[in-house]
């Protein structure tokens, strides 16, 4: 056999298919074709694109290398075992590339050669003859078969030599050829009842092969009629799963011969070919066939029986019976998943391919026909790739958030009557893409923090949410501004980067700052990240943290206790001073009320518990005790209520020369008397300086005789700073709001008054002005005694008006007075809580 024959192939495309032709017996790992070039495929792309057999048979007698594109021997093939004596044979078998999908069909015959010698199924071959035979009578002989096809099976037959009998051969319908043994020669049983010859069969193959067996031949009696079937070859027609114990066909012999002779029974023969008699029976003496197991299309397709008929006499004839199985719907359709990707990343494009699918079904015809569709409304298609291949692809975007899995239900169905189905479901996993962000569930958020916390405590805890999943829904928070450049927010506030919860690194004050605005930003954790912010506003909550501060009086007097001089004559309810005090804290905290502490009985005094205002409660008399020391306790209305406290001491008098020796022993029991020298020499020398300022006034007065000028007016308003009104409005949170000032002049006469009132100069600014009318200090008994500017009209009243004025600015400047500035707040209406 040449090496062309062996290994010869022959290539060509035709509607997607490849055809070649290999010989049978090829060694393992023989190399048939370069399948790559022939499909044109790049070998570098055949991994990545996954060049597979796709065959439920075939894909064990072959392989493809990824590495060269080779198509290789994978396993011994047998022709004869495939097809039989079927000719040609084919093998055929898909291969499938991916990414594109293409499917090609590939189809292998499968050449013959001479592995297989003819064979005889009987090693000794028994024919009866009857002496009276006459010469010229043919006898027709068991036939050798041969597996092989071609050139390679039977082509002749040849007999031993001998003197009676010749070897004819007769050519069959099929083509093949039968052995007839012809006399030639009259038998004489009594000279030789037994002949053994030699049958040879052979075939044309290269080398030769050749079988033989043992042909015996019996010299009987007279039986010179063979039976005769009344066709050589019957045909039928049955459809599979046909019940068992079925007649399917009847044959029929005639022998003429009489008696036992012409008695016919009806066999199988048995040959190598005539496997199938347990599947049939064949009733002896009528000739029924029946079924004797259920026959499947599937499995074979045609059945040929060789059945004979021997008379009485061993004469024996042969036919053929050939059954011809009808196929039926009995199978369903099978779904193979070829290829399947799973899961998909949601952001997949339209168009991504899922999976391969192989419809697949056993029967033939329509009833092999299969029809597939997708049974569920979800977004993929299916489509008809090559013959019994289908692709699902998506057929729009993919939304992990809402959908997560899809269920692929695949109904496929023959074309059949009736039809019959199959299903299979597969589950598409949808892979998740960062593509949401971590959101807040507010814009804003507010808080309220108490002041005075505890550092390192949490005070709020902020949540935001990412429907992702993995590291994409992993989130971290972060305060990235504040309300303030010069106050980080780092400073006063850090953050949990996983749980979101806010911590205070330091205690916060609500007198320093009463709210924070913050801007929180939370990322995921995916590539690339996403992010969002919200603003959290935080009221930090005032506490009762702060007591009551007193501004009038004042308590840094360097440990003396204010002084207010009292009118004798006061009438009741006459307004005496007015503690003033101011709370840092805000709202119910800063809500002030005024006591007495420690009041004597009967009680002078009375205070109003809401403004501070000290007033007289009755009218003093001589009896009276004229020195008052009385304390007063502000409270703010917290929970609990911080105090403080102020001590005044209340001189009762109408003039200095009273106050005088009172005030000099006050002043000596609360001073030392190192200290108490000191101070009367330093006021001995004010005194003296002022006493000869005065007199130099006086004498330019008296030189120009010119109006007088209204000295102690300007000079009592302008001896102590004025109170920025601004100082006390910041203080508005419940307390007093407008200030006014009064003057208090105190002089160590006791003969002396130490109470002037003047009518205010109208260039000096309201806030200087020293007016015992606004300060409510004077009684309505000195403003009678003291006459008016407006009707003080002739020379005489100014002169004595003149006169008056510099006798007491003398007088006071002589008897070291001391003038004290008195700043308070007023409102034209009594403030409440």
């Amino acid at each position: 056999v040449t090496l062309s024959l062996l290994f010869s192939w022959l290539c060509h495309s035709v509607s997607g298919q490849i055809h070649y032709s290999i010989v049978e017996e090829m060694r393992k790992d023989s190399v048939i074709a370069n399948i790559a070039d022939d499909l044109g495929l790049d070998i570098k792309q055949l991994s990545s694109r996954k060049l597979r057999i796709v065959s439920r048979a075939s894909e064990r007698y072959f392989y493809v290398n990824l590495d060269n594109g080779n198509l290789y021997i994978k396993d011994r093939i047998d022709r004869e075992t495939l097809c039989g004596a079927e000719a040609p044979c084919f093998l055929t078998f898909d291969a499938v590339v991916e990414n594109p999908i293409n499917i090609f069909k590939i189809k292998i015959e499968i050449q013959d050669i001479n592995d297989n010698s003819p064979i005889f199924f009987h090693e000794t071959f028994t024919v009866a003859m009857i002496e009276s035979t006459s010469p010229g009578i043919r006898f027709a002989l068991q036939n050798a078969e041969d597996p092989d096809i071609g050139i390679n099976t039977i082509q002749s037959y040849k007999l031993s030599d001998n003197q009676y009998f010749t070897l004819n051969e007769k050519t069959r319908n099929d083509g093949r050829k039968s052995p007839e043994l012809l006399l030639e020669k009259s038998l004489d049983r009594e000279t030789q009842n037994i002949h053994n010859l030699i049958l040879i069969a052979m075939d044309g193959g290269k080398p030769l092969r050749s079988g033989t067996t043992l042909l015996q031949i019996i010299v009987t009696d007279v039986n010179d009629n063979f039976p005769v079937f009344s066709q050589e070859v019957y045909k039928v027609s049955v459809e599979e799963n046909i019940p068992v114990n079925t007649t399917i066909i009847t044959i029929n012999a005639i022998d003429r011969d009489e008696g036992i002779n012409g008695q016919i029974t009806y066999s199988f023969t048995k040959t190598s070919t005539n496997v199938y008699h347990h599947i049939f029976s064949i009733d002896p003496v009528s000739g029924d066939i029946k079924i004797d197991k259920h026959v499947d299309f599937e499995f074979t397709k045609d059945y040929e029986l060789s059945v004979q008929a021997k008379d009485g006499g061993d004469l024996i004839s042969h036919c053929k019976v050939l059954i011809e199985v009808i196929d039926v719907n009995d199978n369903a359709p099978e779904i193979f998943l070829t290829s399947f990707s799973t899961p998909i990343p949601e952001d997949s494009i339209v168009g991504t391919l899922i999976a391969l699918i192989e419809v697949h079904d056993k029967d033939s015809g329509q009833n092999g026909e299969v029809d597939c569709k997708l049974l569920e409304e979800i977004p993929f298609n299916l489509v008809l790739s090559s013959d019994n291949y289908y692709t699902i692809i998506t057929t729009s975007s993919m939304d992990r958030e809402e959908v997560s899995s899809y269920t692929i239900t695949l109904l496929a169905t023959d074309r059949g009557s009736p039809p019959l189905s199959s299903q299979r479901t597969i589950t598409l996993e949808i892979s998740d893409v960062n593509d949401n962000p971590p959101l807040f569930i507010r814009s804003t958020y507010v808080a309220y923090v108490p002041e005075n916390n505890l550092p390192g405590s949490s005070i709020y805890s902020i949540q935001a949410s990412d429907p992702d999943t993995g590291d994409n829904a992993k989130i971290f928070y972060s305060i990235s501004t504040s309300n303030t450049e010069d106050l980080p927010a780092s400073s006063y506030l850090s953050i949990n980067i996983e749980t979101g919860v806010l911590y205070a690194q330091r205690s916060f004050d609500y007198e320093q700052h009463k709210e924070f605005y913050i801007q929180i930003n939370v990322r995921d954790n995916g590539s690339p990240c996403l992010s969002s912010n919200t603003t959290l506003l935080i009221h930090i909550v005032d506490q009762n943290d702060n007591a009551p501060k007193i501004l009038y009086p004042s308590p840094d007097s360097g440990g003396m206790t204010a002084f207010e001089m009292v009118p004798f004559d006061s009438e009741q309810g006459s307004l005496i001073t007015k503690v003033v005090a101011i709370d840092p804290d805000s709202g119910h905290n800063a809500w002030l009320s005024y006591h007495f502490l420690h009041l004597s009985e009967p009680s002078y005094f009375a205070i109003t518990q809401h403004t501070g205002e000290i007033r007289t409660s009755r009218v003093f008399q001589e009896k009276d005790v004229l020195n008052h020391k009385i304390v007063v306790m502000v409270k703010d209305n917290g929970d609990p209520s911080l105090s403080s406290t102020v001590t005044l001491n209340l001189l009762i008098a109408n003039d200095f020369q009273q106050v005088v020796p009172r005030f000099t022993e006050q002043v000596t029991e609360e001073y030392p008397q190192s200290s108490f020298q000191l101070y009367l020499i330093i006021a001995l020398g004010l005194i003296s300086l002022l006493f000869l300022i005065t007199v130099m006034l006086v004498i330019v007065s008296k030189c120009k005789k010119s109006q007088p000028i209204p000295m102690f007016s300007n000079l009592s308003s302008n001896l102590y700073p004025q109170v920025d009104p601004r100082i006390l409005s910041q203080y508005g949170n419940g307390t007093l709001t407008f200030p006014y000032s009064y003057n208090v002049c105190v002089g160590f006469d006791a003969n002396e008054s130490d109470f002037t009132y003047m009518k205010p100069n109208l260039d000096v600014p309201v806030d200087n002005l020293i007016d015992a009318d606004d300060s409510g200090l004077g009684n309505e008994s000195a403003r009678k005694a003291l006459p008016s500017t407006d009707v003080l009209q002739s020379s005489e009243q100014m002169d004595a008006l003149e006169t008056d004025h510099r006798e007491k600015i003398l007088l006071k400047s002589t008897k070291s007075k001391t003038c004290q500035r008195r700043v308070t707040p007023y409102k034209s209406k009594e403030h409440s809580l």
